[in-house]
């Protein structure tokens, strides 16, 4: 059932507009703007209600804040007000609004404006993951990943906390098609990409397909140490599922990850520590392949094996 905050001061006002839509939606009320403000953060709404006039901070000035805020930007709003000069009704369009509803309540306009922008929402977030998850795999891709990594640096930088990239790739891949066709490398592709998935599970962890059979990931928090023996699990988890390998090159599937933990500061960018990642992982290919080779804070490499 999806969510709708209303935000208005008036109780019998919301209630009225709560017995019009509660039957189709779970509806949440708010009768202040900051606690519309604070309830949109959390709520992981697909519509708001919201009045004009309110107390304090109005429904325009409000509407303003939640355009700001990066997790509700996104989300609908309707207007309620019982004002009807062009002047006021653009005002609220202009900021971000995408529709009005007026006072007196018609039952079934409030219904079928509400359905509508409902709809929509569903059908934008729909397209927008799409464009951003790999199809093959469902995780994110590699647009996603250049986007969203960006604002992670930036985020870790100012809170000052560990930041860790790893890198992953199948180990002798192209042997692995070479001998079974690409349909079957599709199949290694999405089993292993679900393992490493199943291990980052935290909000603070990130994982994408970079392209091919190699993967990235992000971590927030963990030192060093912690992420290498995180990893060090990734890869035996993969080892351990044993997934058949081309006869003649190995007994399973395995994968090889290199990866670096830094503070971010604001004048360095995740491309170039991205880069370090990349290294390590050619490092533990080239030595061997199945391990994890590590650079931590200060620019020491660890070595599972």
């Amino acid at each position: 059932m999806e969510k709708i905050l209303i935000v208005d001061d008036s109780r019998l006002q919301a209630a009225q507009l709560k017995s019009i839509l509660e039957e189709e939606y779970d509806i949440t009320i708010a009768q202040t703007a900051e606690d519309g403000l604070r309830l949109a953060s959390i709520g992981n709404f697909s519509l708001i209600l919201l009045d004009v006039i309110m107390p304090g901070m109005d429904g325009f000035t409000l509407l303003k804040r939640l355009q700001e805020e990066v997790i509700v930007q996104s989300v609908p709003v309707i207007l309620i007000t019982s004002l009807t000069d062009e002047e006021s009704e653009q005002r609220g369009l202009t900021l971000g609004a995408v529709d009005y509803i007026t006072k007196p309540f018609r039952p079934l306009i409030v219904k079928a404006r509400v359905d509508t922008h409902i709809k929509l929402y569903k059908y934008r977030k729909q397209v927008e993951h799409q464009s951003r998850t790999d199809q093959l795999t469902g995780v994110a891709n590699r647009w996603q990943h250049d986007r969203y990594s960006i604002l992670k640096w930036k985020e870790a930088a100012r809170l000052h906390v560990p930041f860790s990239i790893c890198m992953f790739d199948i180990d002798r891949f192209k042997a692995f098609n070479d001998t079974f066709g690409h349909p079957a490398g599709d199949k290694v592709i999405i089993s292993v990409s679900k393992i490493i998935d199943s291990h980052l599970q935290r909000t603070t962890d990130f994982l994408a397909r970079y392209g091919g059979e190699e993967f990235v990931a992000f971590l927030m928090g963990d030192p060093s140490e912690k992420a290498f023996a995180h990893l060090q699990t990734i890869r035996k988890a993969v080892e351990n599922s044993h997934i058949p390998h081309a006869p003649a090159v190995a007994d399973w599937v395995t994968i090889s990850i290199g990866g670096v933990t830094v503070i971010p500061q604001m004048n360095e960018s995740y491309q170039s520590v991205l880069k370090v990642a990349d290294n390590m992982l050619y490092e533990a290919k080239s030595s061997g392949r199945n391990r994890v080779i590590w650079m931590d804070e200060n620019k020491k490499q660890l070595f599972e094996k």
